[in-house]
């Protein structure tokens, strides 16, 4: 698997390079977001815990963006998922420059993830049929190897992802300022590395912050409750405006039990719905920047059997996650996907198919995940020392949350940044009708926050920070 890595790593530099000498990348001409990038490898051992040596090792990818000018100091950017690469951040780096303003960015890919050691070198392959991404026979024969080979795929636990990030911490030289920057599963990620203890960090942004682990009303298998509890609120808010309630002509749920009721006995009432799953569509909606909105007027055009503005909508979504581009290690890790969440996020290891379908038919709003939990297609491993353990001292932290996120949700973040608040200092920034992911999706001033943040200076009226409540 080694010379696996090298093989297609070849492609973007030398296998020589370390994490503390970065070399330009060779794929800095293929997109304009690409730039002046350098890239790096730092190998380290598969299996922290084995003998030295004695389980191989992997490559981890790391690409920076060096500040133009002079540089403050370095932002560590962890990309969510779990499976996503830094990669993930590509396509945002203008957002980026706005948000870290003369800093280098540090855009590691997870191992697993990216052009980093995959779990499935074959399959994952950015030369194979379906690039990083598992295409057709793929998925079985991954799965097929992963199951055969458990030791293996155990080695791309959350624990030792953590320890790769507190290695490149560590092994980097410090000149100036250095900050982390996690969203979503990277905010678990983050705080797993600082339970590990790392070298000096001057601060930490969690974006999207994740529910503690061990908080049950939380966790991946009550998803699509937490999808419809955000949906119905943004029911509620059309029935409070005069605007959306006069359109509907009634209350905004009554409507859509009908439309519900109606395509029990008419599937072909929601022939324009991608996916035809009216629940999972507009559950999908609500963390897509300026989409949430919409969601009543779709039930009213439904109701009326129109498609003119769900073509607009849909036409909307493909252009917002356009924004994150196409290169070729962007796609999330499925085999990464399924192991950690089934491991560290799911605490009904034991639910039926039959139970997740039953409780999606109660809702009005339903996310997939659920489903994704039941009988994992990997073998998963025990939960270690560090499952839902606190740092023992959190640095400057700023959280970023939306009201209105359907995966990481606002009250068990609250919750979360309740226990964080017991081991350090935590603001919030409270992004007012926002989804998942605040600086892909806001648009007021979570860039203000966070370029206040790391500058040290006071974040101003415009910005809705809280030190504690």
């Amino acid at each position: 698997m080694k010379l696996h890595a090298c093989a297609f790593l070849l492609a973007i530099f030398s296998c020589n390079a370390g994490a503390t000498g970065f070399a330009p990348c060779n794929d800095a001409a293929t997109h304009p977001a690409l730039a002046g990038s350098l890239c790096a490898i730092e190998r380290v051992p598969a299996d922290p815990s084995a003998v030295t040596g004695a389980s191989g090792d992997v490559a981890l990818f790391v690409r920076q963006f060096p500040a133009p000018g002079e540089s403050r100091g370095r932002v560590w950017l962890v990309a969510g998922g779990p499976g996503e690469s830094g990669a993930a951040f590509y396509g945002l780096l203008p957002r980026l420059r706005e948000a870290f303003p003369g800093f280098d960015l540090m855009l590691p890919d997870h191992r697993g993830t990216g052009f980093s050691t995959r779990m499935c070198p074959q399959e994952e392959a950015p030369a194979s049929p379906g690039g990083t991404a598992l295409d057709g026979a793929e998925w079985a024969t991954c799965f097929a190897y992963l199951n055969a080979h458990p030791v293996h795929a155990r080695r791309f636990s959350q624990t030792n992802a953590a320890r790769d990030l507190q290695g490149l911490l560590a092994r980097t030289p410090r000149a100036g300022k250095t900050y982390v920057y996690g969203v979503s599963y990277g905010t678990q990620l983050v705080l797993r590395t600082l339970a590990l203890g790392v070298p000096a960090v001057d601060g930490v942004i969690l974006d999207s912050l994740v529910p503690l682990q061990d908080d049950a009303q939380a966790d991946l298998s009550q998803r699509s409750l937490v999808t419809d509890a955000v949906g119905r609120r943004i029911l509620a808010r059309c029935d409070a405006s005069p605007v959306c309630s006069n359109a509907l002509g009634e209350p905004a749920e009554q409507l859509y039990r009908r439309v519900l009721a109606r395509a029990d006995q008419d599937p072909q009432l929601l022939a324009t719905v991608p996916g035809k799953n009216a629940r999972r569509f507009f559950g999908s909606l609500i963390d897509i920047p300026g989409a949430a909105g919409q969601i009543p007027y779709l039930i009213k055009e439904l109701d009326a059997g129109g498609a003119t503005r769900m073509q607009a909508v849909t036409a909307q979504v493909s252009k917002a996650m356009a924004a994150f581009g196409d290169f070729p290690q962007l796609p999330s890790s499925m085999p990464l996907v399924t192991m950690i969440s089934g491991a560290e996020n799911n605490l009904q290891p034991g639910r039926s198919a039959q139970s997740v379908r039953d409780e999606e038919a109660t809702l009005l709003f339903a996310s997939p995940v659920p489903g994704y939990l039941v009988d994992p297609p990997v073998p998963l491993y025990p939960h270690d020392a560090l499952f839902a353990r606190l740092p023992a001292h959190l640095p400057p932290t700023l959280v970023l949350q939306g009201e209105d996120d359907a995966k990481t949700p606002i009250d068990a973040a609250l919750r979360h940044i309740a226990a964080l608040r017991t081991v350090g200092p935590v603001q919030l920034y409270t992004a007012p009708r926002v989804g998942h992911f605040v600086l892909w999706g806001d648009q007021g001033c979570a860039l203000a926050a966070v370029r206040a943040f790391v500058l040290g200076k006071e974040a101003g009226r415009c910005v809705s920070v809280r030190s504690g409540d």
